[in-house]
């Protein structure tokens, strides 16, 4: 396991599907569930994305409007709303659409099986767009939303381009378990799209992705997320990766932003804080040695250093399910 594929432990479409939605001009499609993470791709046509962005939660202000061409993907980043229309200042009247959005009077498709629309009463020049929202759980998937924009596109031309085809074949069947494989797929399509996004060439990636291409380091987070509870020192770390102690501290702390130890920590307490939140019936003991420390106490000391909280206060105080933006310091 890497930092990246880490971040995506709690990230899973589950019948998460708006729909594929089959549109003719004039529309206006109004998403209201405020999910974390939302993931637009047209099939066919093209539209507008409105988004609506809240920062610290003031009121939401308005994103510029981005255009959704044929192969194109946006993310847009909760908890505000946002719209889909043919056209900026369309006269049609928005239609609320939320997760169960199934029939076309709520603005999906008209098969909630087979999600396809095609005959006679299809225009050849209908937009078809596909939608999936992620709710995203606990410290890992805040993580994630940190590292993003309120929207990020994605052309086409890339790895994603191979899923949004086996997308596009899925939903045009009726076919047992097609619910399980769309979310599988949205979920490869979500993966593929967000590390073209920090791979494109005028990118500004997190450090902590970045350095996943230096041999040296990249094997060192490798290795920490695989063993994050393993008694790890710098020592024992740049032993295991070839190079000398100094070697890797100052390559570790130039390419990450802070020494191996205290990234190691500040990964050990988002870990802790997801066990707390999702299982109560663990002792702060147990979830102390999940984590690599042999006592609560110290366990503890270090939970409250960087998040601000001893553990059982973080539980008693832990959310659920993630809005799109931290509004609460978080300590990492």
């Amino acid at each position: 396991m890497d930092a990246f594929g880490d971040l995506f432990r709690g990230v899973r479409a589950q019948g998460s599907l708006f729909g594929n939605s089959t549109l003719t001009a004039p529309w206006s499609l109004l998403f209201v569930d405020g999910a974390p993470l939302t993931l637009c791709t047209v099939l066919e046509g093209a539209g507008w994305i409105i988004p609506e962005v809240e920062h610290d939660g003031a009121a939401p202000a308005r994103h510029p409007p981005e255009h959704l061409a044929p192969g194109e993907t946006l993310i847009v980043r909760g908890p505000a709303q946002f719209a889909f229309v043919d056209e900026v200042g369309t006269e049609a009247e928005p239609i609320r659409c939320g997760e169960f959005c199934a029939t076309p009077e709520q603005g999906g498709t008209r098969h909630r099986l087979g999600w396809h629309d095609s005959g006679p009463d299809v225009p050849s020049d209908a937009t078809t767009l596909v939608v999936g929202a992620y709710p995203l759980r606990g410290e890992i998937g805040r993580r994630l939303l940190e590292a993003l924009p309120d929207v990020l596109r994605v052309a086409p031309g890339g790895t994603a381009d191979a899923v949004r085809d086996l997308l596009a074949a899925e939903v045009a069947v009726d076919a047992p378990g097609q619910q399980v494989v769309l979310d599988r797929l949205l979920d490869w399509m979500l993966v593929c799209a967000l590390r073209e996004w920090f791979d494109r060439p005028d990118g500004d990636p997190p450090a902590w992705y970045a350095a996943h291409r230096d041999p040296v380091v990249g094997h060192a987070l490798r290795l920490l997320h695989a063993e994050p509870a393993a008694p790890w020192t710098v020592s024992s770390l740049a032993e295991r990766t070839g190079v000398s102690r100094a070697t890797l501290a100052k390559r570790f702390s130039d390419l990450v932003g802070e020494p191996p130890l205290t990234y190691l920590t500040r990964w050990r307490m988002t870990l802790a804080a997801d066990m707390l939140a999702e299982r109560e019936a663990a002792t702060i003991a147990e979830i102390a040695r999940e984590v690599g420390y042999s006592d609560a106490f110290g366990f503890s000391a270090a939970f409250k250093r960087i998040r601000g909280l001893n553990p059982s206060q973080f539980r008693r105080t832990a959310p659920g399910v993630l809005p799109g933006r931290d509004r609460t310091p978080s300590g990492s």
